[in-house]
């Protein structure tokens, strides 16, 4: 497997090893010896799957108490993934990566906890799936402008298919800063 760093200390994009031949491929999508070798967290206790037709944008979303950590897999088709740095007092705040990840690429990424997260569908349909270091808490879910000016993502879509929650998402600026997770040395 190999890890890529990003410009967000924190959130890697892991390449694992790919076995193909005429009858197709296989692949370990979680091996907690070699994630752990990898430097991500063992304490995976949700698994969540989602299918989502082209042009749908789904975020930008996090959790704040009870963050979660995601480890996201494309098991069909093509998305563009992002996660952007929230964490109050991080020298990255604000600041965004995006990388495609597909069913074909076999690409996932590994975004930590104290992040907000969101995917853009590019192809005709896509089914992901990703693993949780924490439980889903409604209590604690928010959601962050996805065509926010201040952070300025590039999405590869104009017009995105959005929730109604997702479209009236405040921008970062707008969002209380007690209401956002802090950097610390340890997230």
């Amino acid at each position: 497997m190999k890890r890529i760093e990003t410009k967000l200390p924190g959130v890697v994009i892991l390449e694992p090893t790919i076995f193909r031949d005429s009858r197709g491929f296989f692949l370990e999508t979680w091996h907690q010896d070699r994630y752990k070798a990898a430097g991500l967290p063992l304490n995976f206790v949700q698994d969540n799957t989602s299918f989502s037709t082209q042009g749908v944008l789904r975020g930008l979303h996090f959790q704040n108490p009870d963050p979660q950590g995601k480890l996201v897999t494309v098991l069909q088709g093509e998305v563009f993934d992002v996660a952007v740095d929230i964490r109050v007092g991080s020298h990255t705040f604000g600041q965004w990566v995006g990388v495609t990840l597909s069913g074909e690429n076999a690409r996932q990424i590994y975004i930590p906890e104290g992040f907000a997260h969101g995917f853009c569908i590019t192809s005709p349909t896509a089914l992901l799936t990703y693993k949780c270091t924490a439980f889903y808490a409604p209590r604690s879910e928010q959601s962050l402008l996805w065509n926010d000016p201040d952070i300025g993502i590039t999405w590869p879509v104009e017009t995105p298919i959005l929730s109604e929650k997702d479209s009236a998402a405040p921008g970062l600026e707008k969002i209380d800063h007690g209401n956002l997770p802090r950097f610390s040395r340890t997230t």
